[in-house]
């Protein structure tokens, strides 16, 4: 169902494109979809501060910049966001294939996991790409339990980024 806008409806909230007025959100996204098992402390806040790591959110707006944020319709709080950035030879990123595949970025609210947020991101976004992005690839620890929400879709695993795997995913027509 869609509501004014076009903006995708379900009971809890809806998925907007993201603006530049989200940059700060970005960087909170950025550090909530950092893994960290479970049984170890949370990462260091400053990891956001780490060019190799804001690189994903700065400067939001770039050219092939794209992506959606969930804003809870109740509260209107911002609740999850979901991104494409572009990268190249000399400036990778950790998930980094070629300069034509976009790197995917996606997190949602510690406390709003599991309620199948990200899917309906991943979803929005995969039906929304520019038509010249033949495959998208992305970065992930592979004790993540988000490996099997990339997987369900048709995320592939084709390499590894120190200790995490690199999985691409390809546009079919």
């Amino acid at each position: 169902m869609k509501g004014k806008n076009g903006l995708k409806l379900n009971k809890d909230y809806i998925l907007r494109e993201i603006e530049k007025k989200d940059q700060n959100f970005l960087f909170e996204m950025l550090y909530q979809s950092i893994y960290v098992d479970p049984n170890s402390p949370p990462t260091d806040r400053e990891i956001i501060n780490a060019p190799q790591i804001r690189k994903y959110v700065e400067d939001w707006g770039k050219e092939g910049d794209s992506g959606f944020i969930a804003i809870d319709k109740k509260t209107e709080d911002r609740i999850g966001a979901i991104w494409l950035r572009f990268f190249n030879f000399h400036n990778k990123g950790y998930g980094y294939i070629n300069e034509d595949i976009p790197e995917l970025g996606i997190a949602v609210d510690y406390e709003k996991r599991s309620k199948g947020i990200g899917s309906a991101l991943m979803h929005k976004l995969l039906s929304n790409l520019n038509r010249s992005i033949s495959s998208i690839s992305l970065s992930v620890e592979p004790k993540n339990p988000a490996v099997k929400l990339y997987e369900n879709i048709g995320f592939i695993e084709c390499g590894a980024a120190g200790a995490s795997i690199i999985m691409r995913y390809d546009i079919k027509e």
